[in-house]
């Protein structure tokens, strides 16, 4: 083993060993790495990061940290409606509705070190969950992030899950990953301890050789976190399976007890054996990134929202072009948030008070909405509307998966 000193915080520094394979230690300003080359040549920097994941798109999750709510602005939803998005990119399946409360940064305890915002459950009832009953919170993670592991094929890459995980309850807990077909699964477990305390969880899963992997912008990959699921759909934990498994068996049911709470952040699964530091993203990066999902436009106040080019076609149908704040995975679905108003046409004398959107023809930069049968035969052409909103009003445009 040789020992390397240079001094500086950079620099070229040219080593000959005269063999094949060997250590060295660099030392810098007093911090050593250690450096091992292998008889395939292959260099490993013992106390760097992971460097396959160093550079780009490392976590494959998108709102791992949990900050990004556009939705509810960090109010708790009290109780939660099943088969939903909450906190952004994160979505609920609940097999009876009212069984459970969720919320950004809900109980108001300390997040762990590094972070600032959780998710959060508390449980409403003890609930009994029936064989084919899933009470979960699940990521769908795009096709196109997951391409390059290479599932369903003899190539397929190695991935590691980490999260922090805080519960009143302790035991074993669980969840899985699951392709978009529900026909491949690997049920993962994972120990909470200690009540009440945050909990560290690193679990590497070996890449699915078998099955379909959608590599477009479908669903690539599932994670699945289990509140509660029944014994139908448990599976033995650390194996992939040809089944709809969404959990392992004999995992903690948290809908199970009455006033029963879970809290989740840091969640990322990323390429590799060895679960690496959080991928921290700065907060526009991580909105952008959820905007691909959905997006939202409202205002703070009543009053004047903006102007759009639009027009009046079959006589009483209003077509107008909404600004998109990032191109969306699909062509979205439009709703409307509070009271919104179009005005507009001749004289600016029609005032159209929305209650749905019709049509959509999207393109990656504008979505057109069609609102039908809204105004008067006579007011036709092309206008200037103006939108405006009550407050907290808007619209808003999803493509979830």
């Amino acid at each position: 083993m040789s020992t390397i000193s240079a001094g500086t915080t950079s620099g070229t520094a040219l080593v000959s060993t005269g063999d094949t394979t060997g250590a060295l230690v660099l030392q810098t300003n007093g911090s050593t790495t250690a450096v091992t080359i292998d008889a395939s040549q292959n260099v490993t920097f013992a106390n760097s990061a992971n460097l396959p994941n160093t550079f780009g798109f490392k976590n494959r999750i998108i709102n791992g940290a949990m900050v990004i709510d556009q939705r509810n602005s960090g109010a708790e939803v009290n109780p939660a409606v099943s088969f939903d998005y909450y906190l952004d990119r994160w979505f609920i399946k609940s097999q009876q509705s009212g069984k459970f409360k969720i919320g950004q940064n809900a109980g108001a305890v300390t997040p762990p070190t590094g972070f600032i915002k959780y998710l959060g459950i508390t449980s409403l009832a003890a609930t009994t969950v029936g064989a084919s009953d899933a009470y979960q919170v699940r990521q769908n993670i795009e096709g196109f992030n997951v391409a390059d592991l290479g599932w369903g094929t003899a190539s397929a890459e190695t991935v590691t899950l980490s999260f922090r995980v805080y519960s009143s309850l302790t035991g074993t807990f669980g969840g899985a990953l699951r392709n978009s077909a529900d026909n491949r699964s690997y049920p993962f477990s994972y120990s909470i301890p200690t009540a009440n305390t945050w909990t560290t969880i690193s679990i590497t899963i070996a890449g699915d050789t078998s099955g379909t992997w959608l590599t477009d912008n479908g669903i690539g990959i599932q994670l699945l976190f289990s509140l509660g699921v029944g014994s139908t759909l448990s599976g033995t934990a650390g194996a992939w399976a040809a089944a709809n498994y969404q959990s392992a068996t004999g995992a903690v049911s948290v809908v199970g007890t009455n006033g029963a709470t879970w809290y989740i952040t840091g969640v990322q699964l990323e390429k590799g054996s060895t679960a690496t530091s959080f991928d921290v993203r700065d907060y526009g990066r991580e909105l952008i990134m959820c905007q691909r999902y959905y997006q939202q436009n409202t205002v703070p106040t009543a009053g004047l929202y903006g102007n759009t080019m639009g027009q009046v076609y079959a006589g009483t149908n209003i077509q107008s072009g909404l600004q998109l704040s990032t191109p969306m995975r699909a062509t979205p679905s439009a709703s409307i948030i509070g009271t919104l108003t179009w005005s507009g046409g001749l004289a600016g004398n029609t005032t159209v008070n929305l209650s749905s959107f019709g049509t959509i023809y999207y393109t990656p930069l504008t979505t057109l909405i069609g609102i039908a049968g809204t105004v008067a035969s006579s007011q036709t052409g092309g206008y200037n509307w103006t939108l405006s909103s009550s407050a907290g009003g808007g619209y808003s445009l999803s493509a979830e998966l």
